[in-house]
């Protein structure tokens, strides 16, 4: 484990609700059933993973819209 990853600390206050709300709707779209006590330790690897790659793949494509003079992703300006 390298030095800059021994603690998982918030950096952005407030963004960890937003993070969550996200992984929401990700979990949505790909056909996930929330789990109602917050706990996703029931749900395959496998599932989870996908789910995790797909909110890396949503926040580099805003990243690339941003730097490419777009708006980014904001409320209904969500890439399918």
């Amino acid at each position: 484990m390298g030095t800059g990853q021994r603690s998982n600390r918030i950096l952005v206050r407030g963004a960890e609700h937003a993070l969550d709300q996200f992984k929401y709707e990700i979990a949505r779209e790909i056909g996930l059933q929330t789990p109602p006590d917050g706990y996703w330790g029931d749900y395959p690897a496998r599932q989870c993973g996908a789910m995790g790659g797909q909110m890396v793949r949503r926040m580099i494509a805003d990243a690339e819209a941003r730097l490419a003079g777009g708006t980014g992703l904001r409320a209904g300006n969500v890439p399918s």
